[in-house]
Protein backbone atom coordinates (compact mmCIF):
# COMPACT_ATOMS: atom_id res chain seq x y z
CA UNK A 1 0.00 0.00 0.00
CA UNK A 2 1.24 3.49 -0.84
CA UNK A 3 2.08 5.66 2.16
CA UNK A 4 -0.31 8.39 1.00
CA UNK A 5 -3.15 5.89 0.96
CA UNK A 6 -2.05 4.32 4.24
CA UNK A 7 -2.66 7.46 6.27
CA UNK A 8 -6.19 7.68 4.93
CA UNK A 9 -6.95 4.47 6.87
CA UNK A 10 -6.66 3.73 10.59
CA UNK A 11 -2.91 3.26 10.68
CA UNK A 12 0.19 2.79 12.79
CA UNK A 13 3.37 2.79 10.73
CA UNK A 14 6.00 2.37 13.44
CA UNK A 15 6.08 -0.74 15.62
CA UNK A 16 8.59 -3.31 16.81
CA UNK A 17 8.31 -7.05 17.43
CA UNK A 18 10.41 -9.75 19.07
CA UNK A 19 12.39 -9.87 15.81
CA UNK A 20 14.20 -6.84 17.29
CA UNK A 21 13.50 -5.18 20.64
CA UNK A 22 9.72 -5.44 20.87
CA UNK A 23 7.87 -7.36 23.57
CA UNK A 24 5.37 -9.12 21.30
CA UNK A 25 5.77 -11.52 18.38
CA UNK A 26 4.71 -10.43 14.87
CA UNK A 27 1.55 -12.52 15.23
CA UNK A 28 0.71 -10.93 18.57
CA UNK A 29 1.32 -7.43 17.18
CA UNK A 30 -1.11 -8.03 14.31
CA UNK A 31 -3.72 -9.39 16.73
CA UNK A 32 -3.29 -6.35 18.97
CA UNK A 33 -3.58 -4.07 15.93
CA UNK A 34 -6.83 -5.79 14.94
CA UNK A 35 -8.21 -5.40 18.45
CA UNK A 36 -7.35 -1.68 18.27
CA UNK A 37 -9.29 -1.31 15.04
CA UNK A 38 -6.23 -0.60 12.90
CA UNK A 39 -6.41 -1.20 9.16
CA UNK A 40 -2.82 -0.58 8.06
CA UNK A 41 0.37 -1.24 9.99
CA UNK A 42 4.10 -1.36 9.31
CA UNK A 43 6.52 -3.69 11.05
CA UNK A 44 9.65 -1.54 11.47
CA UNK A 45 12.06 -3.74 13.37
CA UNK A 46 15.62 -2.53 13.85
CA UNK A 47 18.01 -3.75 11.17
CA UNK A 48 15.96 -6.83 10.25
CA UNK A 49 13.08 -7.96 8.05
CA UNK A 50 12.63 -11.18 10.01
CA UNK A 51 9.18 -10.42 11.44
CA UNK A 52 7.43 -9.37 8.25
CA UNK A 53 6.51 -12.76 6.74
CA UNK A 54 4.86 -13.95 9.95
CA UNK A 55 3.03 -10.64 10.36
CA UNK A 56 1.67 -10.73 6.80
CA UNK A 57 0.51 -14.32 7.18
CA UNK A 58 -1.42 -13.42 10.33
CA UNK A 59 -2.72 -10.20 8.78
CA UNK A 60 -4.43 -12.12 5.97
CA UNK A 61 -6.70 -13.65 8.60
CA UNK A 62 -7.69 -10.24 9.95
CA UNK A 63 -7.70 -8.34 6.65
CA UNK A 64 -5.10 -5.88 7.86
CA UNK A 65 -2.62 -4.29 5.45
CA UNK A 66 0.98 -4.89 6.51
CA UNK A 67 3.66 -2.69 4.94
CA UNK A 68 7.10 -4.28 4.70
CA UNK A 69 9.44 -1.93 6.52
CA UNK A 70 12.63 -1.59 8.53
CA UNK A 71 14.28 0.93 10.85
CA UNK A 72 17.94 1.51 10.04
CA UNK A 73 20.42 2.89 12.55
CA UNK A 74 22.56 5.70 11.13
CA UNK A 75 24.85 8.43 12.45
CA UNK A 76 25.18 12.00 11.27
CA UNK A 77 27.97 14.13 12.74
CA UNK A 78 28.00 11.94 15.84
CA UNK A 79 24.21 12.08 16.29
CA UNK A 80 21.99 8.98 16.07
CA UNK A 81 19.51 9.26 13.20
CA UNK A 82 16.98 6.49 12.57
CA UNK A 83 15.75 6.03 9.03
CA UNK A 84 12.51 4.17 8.32
CA UNK A 85 12.21 2.30 5.04
CA UNK A 86 8.72 1.48 3.75
CA UNK A 87 7.49 -0.84 1.01
CA UNK A 88 10.88 -2.42 0.65
CA UNK A 89 11.68 -5.71 -1.02
CA UNK A 90 14.60 -7.87 0.11
CA UNK A 91 17.67 -7.32 -2.05
CA UNK A 92 21.08 -8.95 -1.81
CA UNK A 93 22.75 -5.69 -0.82
CA UNK A 94 20.12 -4.84 1.77
CA UNK A 95 20.21 -8.31 3.32
CA UNK A 96 24.02 -8.34 3.42
CA UNK A 97 24.09 -4.94 5.07
CA UNK A 98 21.48 -5.96 7.65
CA UNK A 99 23.54 -9.05 8.49
CA UNK A 100 26.58 -6.85 9.05
CA UNK A 101 24.58 -4.51 11.27
CA UNK A 102 23.21 -7.41 13.30
CA UNK A 103 26.68 -8.94 13.68
CA UNK A 104 27.86 -5.55 14.87
CA UNK A 105 25.13 -5.56 17.49
CA UNK A 106 26.30 -8.97 18.77
CA UNK A 107 29.88 -7.77 19.06
CA UNK A 108 28.73 -4.61 20.80
CA UNK A 109 26.58 -6.63 23.23
CA UNK A 110 29.56 -8.81 24.15
CA UNK A 111 31.68 -5.74 24.91
CA UNK A 112 28.88 -4.10 26.92
CA UNK A 113 28.51 -7.29 28.95
CA UNK A 114 32.26 -7.17 29.65
CA UNK A 115 31.83 -3.60 30.91
CA UNK A 116 29.03 -4.66 33.26
CA UNK A 117 31.17 -7.54 34.55
CA UNK A 118 34.03 -5.12 35.13
CA UNK A 119 31.89 -3.02 37.49
CA UNK A 120 30.68 -6.11 39.35
CA UNK A 121 27.45 -6.95 37.52
CA UNK A 122 27.86 -10.61 36.66
CA UNK A 123 25.77 -11.14 33.52
CA UNK A 124 26.44 -13.36 30.52
CA UNK A 125 25.43 -13.51 26.87
CA UNK A 126 23.08 -16.37 27.79
CA UNK A 127 21.32 -14.03 30.22
CA UNK A 128 20.81 -11.53 27.41
CA UNK A 129 19.75 -14.15 24.84
CA UNK A 130 16.97 -15.19 27.21
CA UNK A 131 15.29 -11.88 26.33
CA UNK A 132 16.37 -11.41 22.71
CA UNK A 133 15.55 -15.05 21.86
CA UNK A 134 16.24 -15.34 18.13
CA UNK A 135 15.84 -11.63 17.41
CA UNK A 136 18.25 -8.75 17.00
CA UNK A 137 20.21 -8.12 20.21
CA UNK A 138 19.59 -4.60 21.52
CA UNK A 139 20.26 -2.62 24.69
CA UNK A 140 16.79 -3.33 26.16
CA UNK A 141 17.66 -7.03 26.29
CA UNK A 142 20.85 -6.27 28.22
CA UNK A 143 18.93 -3.96 30.56
CA UNK A 144 16.37 -6.68 31.27
CA UNK A 145 19.15 -9.14 32.09
CA UNK A 146 20.68 -6.68 34.57
CA UNK A 147 17.30 -6.16 36.26
CA UNK A 148 16.56 -9.89 36.44
CA UNK A 149 19.90 -10.46 38.14
CA UNK A 150 18.87 -7.91 40.77
CA UNK A 151 21.67 -5.42 40.26
CA UNK A 152 19.34 -2.54 39.37
CA UNK A 153 15.72 -2.10 40.39
CA UNK A 154 14.21 -1.26 37.02
CA UNK A 155 14.85 -1.21 33.30
CA UNK A 156 14.85 2.59 32.86
CA UNK A 157 17.45 3.06 35.60
CA UNK A 158 19.80 0.71 33.75
CA UNK A 159 19.55 3.00 30.73
CA UNK A 160 19.81 6.23 32.67
CA UNK A 161 22.76 5.19 34.83
CA UNK A 162 24.68 2.71 32.66
CA UNK A 163 23.67 2.48 28.99
CA UNK A 164 22.86 6.03 27.86
CA UNK A 165 25.52 7.88 25.87
CA UNK A 166 28.44 8.78 28.09
CA UNK A 167 27.51 6.32 30.84
CA UNK A 168 29.92 3.61 32.15
CA UNK A 169 28.68 0.72 29.99
CA UNK A 170 27.73 2.63 26.85
CA UNK A 171 29.25 1.74 23.50
CA UNK A 172 28.37 2.95 19.99
CA UNK A 173 26.98 0.41 17.53
CA UNK A 174 28.02 -0.15 13.94
CA UNK A 175 25.87 2.16 11.86
CA UNK A 176 25.49 3.62 8.39
CA UNK A 177 25.42 7.25 7.37
CA UNK A 178 21.93 8.60 6.60
CA UNK A 179 22.86 8.79 2.91
CA UNK A 180 23.86 5.12 2.92
CA UNK A 181 20.63 4.14 4.66
CA UNK A 182 18.52 6.13 2.20
CA UNK A 183 20.37 4.64 -0.77
CA UNK A 184 19.85 1.09 0.54
CA UNK A 185 16.14 1.71 0.95
CA UNK A 186 15.83 3.22 -2.52
CA UNK A 187 17.74 0.32 -4.05
CA UNK A 188 15.20 -1.97 -2.39
CA UNK A 189 12.37 -0.05 -4.05
CA UNK A 190 11.29 1.64 -0.85
CA UNK A 191 10.58 5.08 0.57
CA UNK A 192 13.00 6.54 3.13
CA UNK A 193 11.47 8.45 6.05
CA UNK A 194 13.19 10.41 8.81
CA UNK A 195 12.08 8.83 12.10
CA UNK A 196 10.96 10.74 15.22
CA UNK A 197 12.66 14.06 14.38
CA UNK A 198 11.68 15.39 17.81
CA UNK A 199 14.79 13.63 19.14
CA UNK A 200 17.02 15.82 16.96
CA UNK A 201 17.99 19.49 17.02
CA UNK A 202 15.93 21.49 14.53
CA UNK A 203 19.01 22.63 12.62
CA UNK A 204 20.08 18.99 12.26
CA UNK A 205 16.63 18.06 10.95
CA UNK A 206 16.87 20.77 8.32
CA UNK A 207 20.31 19.56 7.26
CA UNK A 208 19.11 15.97 7.02
CA UNK A 209 16.11 16.88 4.91
CA UNK A 210 18.48 18.14 2.23
CA UNK A 211 19.28 14.48 1.60
CA UNK A 212 16.99 12.42 -0.62
CA UNK A 213 14.40 11.54 2.03
CA UNK A 214 10.93 10.72 0.74
CA UNK A 215 9.12 11.49 3.97
CA UNK A 216 9.21 12.63 7.57
CA UNK A 217 7.53 11.10 10.61
CA UNK A 218 5.09 13.84 11.60
CA UNK A 219 3.11 11.84 14.19
CA UNK A 220 4.85 10.00 17.02
CA UNK A 221 3.96 9.31 20.64
CA UNK A 222 6.53 11.89 21.76
CA UNK A 223 5.50 14.58 19.27
CA UNK A 224 3.41 17.34 20.85
CA UNK A 225 1.02 19.48 18.82
CA UNK A 226 3.69 22.11 18.18
CA UNK A 227 6.09 19.43 16.93
CA UNK A 228 3.49 18.02 14.56
CA UNK A 229 2.77 21.44 13.13
CA UNK A 230 6.46 22.13 12.62
CA UNK A 231 7.11 18.81 10.92
CA UNK A 232 4.03 19.25 8.74
CA UNK A 233 5.54 22.57 7.69
CA UNK A 234 8.82 20.84 6.86
CA UNK A 235 6.95 18.18 4.88
CA UNK A 236 5.35 20.87 2.76
CA UNK A 237 8.58 22.87 2.39
CA UNK A 238 10.67 19.88 1.33
CA UNK A 239 7.81 18.16 -0.56
CA UNK A 240 7.85 15.08 1.66
CA UNK A 241 5.33 12.41 2.54
CA UNK A 242 3.99 12.51 6.09
CA UNK A 243 3.94 9.32 8.16
CA UNK A 244 3.41 8.43 11.79
CA UNK A 245 3.23 5.71 14.37
CA UNK A 246 3.37 4.81 18.01
CA UNK A 247 6.94 3.41 17.92
CA UNK A 248 5.43 0.54 19.88
CA UNK A 249 7.77 -1.73 21.86
CA UNK A 250 5.90 -2.63 25.06
CA UNK A 251 2.55 -2.04 26.74
CA UNK A 252 3.96 1.22 28.08
CA UNK A 253 3.16 2.43 24.56
CA UNK A 254 -0.26 2.25 22.89
CA UNK A 255 -0.80 0.99 19.37
CA UNK A 256 -2.53 3.47 17.12
CA UNK A 257 -2.19 6.26 19.67
CA UNK A 258 0.37 8.85 18.64
CA UNK A 259 -1.27 12.18 19.19
CA UNK A 260 -2.67 13.06 15.79
CA UNK A 261 -6.18 14.27 15.06
CA UNK A 262 -8.15 13.61 11.88
CA UNK A 263 -7.54 17.22 10.87
CA UNK A 264 -3.79 16.59 10.95
CA UNK A 265 -3.82 14.41 7.85
CA UNK A 266 -5.51 16.95 5.58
Amino acid sequence: MELKKAIQTKFDLHMHTTASDGEYSPTEIVEKAYNCGLETIAITDHDTLAGITEAKKTADKYRINVISAVELSTKYQGVSVDVLGYNIRPTKELEETLVQLREGRVDRAKRIIEKFNHIGFSISMDDVLEFSENGVIARPHIAKAVVKKGYVKDYQTVFDDYLADGKPCALPKKVLTPEQGIELIHQAGGSAVLAHPVYLEIDVVKELLRFSFDGIEVWHRNHLAEHRQLFKKFAKEYQLLMTGGSDFHTDEHTLGNFGFSEDDIH
